[in-house]
């Protein structure tokens, strides 16, 4: 995590704490950075006399959510070690929230920004190559994504809110999105090369990569498996009334501004080390193999 404010006491000093893994790392580790790193964070700071600490959760915590756009009073019902590391972190900032911190929780959705890999730098890769894209099904459903920039004024708004309305829990999210299909192909249309995302039946595919995730083949893990099937997108108004937030990026904006940085600093994102953050770009496993039939 990162202080953006260490000095001692005094009552004025503010943090951030963004601490996050992968979804893919080991249990053990996903618990002691995200939740052991939690703790660490703001106990430091009370010990500081730190008035203010934000903390970035993630929308991961509502698990499979069954209700959209989703709130932030739908439970939090952590599906896989990943999202139950990010609801016990909440637990642990909600405690110190009750000692008397101001703790914001911020639960951004997925973000997308220079230096973003994950599944982008895939998506990026094949449509830079001149490949069609697959998608599981038709591709039709609503996936909401996240500008880096739009959170980054986020945790300025709560930052400076007076505590009585920053203290409280908040999805970030784009007010603007469509498809899957549509934000995949915006893609491979910025590239140029003419070609389409294209479906693959979503059973076989489902059951082939749940087989090759089990077998450490590929880096599709099982709640991104839903979310590429289901609609996927919460509810910013909370943020908009209470803090006064609304993103100035749409979903589109956002995965071709990173589609543009990734194009010119492909040298160094194609070489970096892969799959340990999300900074980095997943092993492709088999996955990249089926390049060939796209």
């Amino acid at each position: 995590g990162r202080g953006r404010d260490r000095r001692p006491p005094g009552g004025s000093a503010r943090g951030g704490h963004p601490l996050a893994a992968l979804p893919g790392i080991s249990v053990g580790r996903n618990r002691s950075i995200i939740v052991g790193g939690t703790r660490s964070v703001l106990s430091a700071a009370e010990r500081h006399g730190v008035a203010r600490v934000v903390h970035i959760s993630s929308t991961a915590v509502y698990g499979l959510p069954d209700v959209v756009p989703t709130t932030e009073e739908y439970p939090r019902r952590p599906v896989d070690p990943y999202s139950r590391a990010k609801a016990s972190a909440e637990e642990i900032a909600e405690e110190f929230r009750s000692r008397g911190m101001c703790v914001p929780i911020l639960r951004p959705k997925t973000f997308l920004g220079p230096g973003r890999m994950g599944l982008f730098a895939m998506l990026f890769e094949w449509a830079e190559e001149g490949r069609n894209f697959p998608v599981l099904g038709r591709g039709d459903v609503r996936i909401q994504w996240l500008a880096v920039e739009d959170l980054v004024a986020a945790v300025q708004v709560v930052l400076d809110a007076p505590a009585q309305r920053a203290n409280d829990t908040f999805n970030i999210a784009a007010a603007e999105f469509g498809t899957l299909r549509e934000d995949f192909q915006a893609v491979l249309d910025a590239a140029g090369h003419g070609k389409r995302v294209v479906s693959v039946p979503a059973r076989p595919a489902v059951a082939i990569l749940g087989l090759l995730r089990r077998l450490r083949l590929s880096p599709v893990y099982g709640r991104l498996l839903h979310k590429l099937l289901a609609d996927s997108y919460v509810s910013t108004d909370k943020a908009r009334q209470v803090l006064g937030w609304t993103p100035r990026y749409t979903n589109r904006d956002a995965i071709l501004r990173t589609y543009d940085w990734w194009r010119r600093h492909r040298d160094a994102a194609t070489t970096a080390s892969a799959g340990r953050t999300s900074r980095e770009p997943w092993k492709q496993g088999v996955l990249g193999l089926a390049k060939a039939v796209f």
